[in-house]
């Protein structure tokens, strides 16, 4: 089976997500993760931020559930890997993509609308 023909429709392959403060803070208690950089503006910044951010691993998953549409299910999926390199905040659209890169292999992007990077490095590893 072709690279090609092993990953789906390319419209599955591809997801943009505008982030609210809402959808960060549900992922916040839904994770346990309720580092107030997450959840409150005012401490953001008062350690250097531009105010709230998402967490990497809300982003990570996102990126996951593309990879797994590209597979062909999650189960498919062997390896997830990426590197965090950019924060996301409140109104930013980022839109994350997979799309074949061997044999079992998938590039993943994620970049927000102004076309930096916010994941970099990324990949995933899958079985036909």
């Amino acid at each position: 089976m072709s690279v090609e023909s092993a990953v789906r429709d390319s419209a599955l392959s591809e997801r943009s997500v505008s982030f609210t403060k809402e959808q960060i803070a549900a992922y916040a208690q839904a994770s346990g993760d309720i580092n107030p950089i997450h959840l409150d503006d005012e401490f953001a910044r008062s350690v250097g931020l531009p105010g709230v951010i998402a967490h990497g691993m809300l982003q990570m998953g996102l990126v996951g559930v593309v990879a797994a549409e590209a597979a062909g299910g999650p189960d498919k999926l062997t390896r997830l890997y990426c590197r965090f390199a950019g924060m996301v905040v409140p109104g930013d659209t980022v839109t994350f993509t997979a799309e074949p890169a061997g044999p079992g292999k998938l590039h993943l992007r994620a970049v927000n609308q102004k076309g930096e990077a916010v994941l970099t490095k990324s990949s995933a590893d899958f079985k036909s």
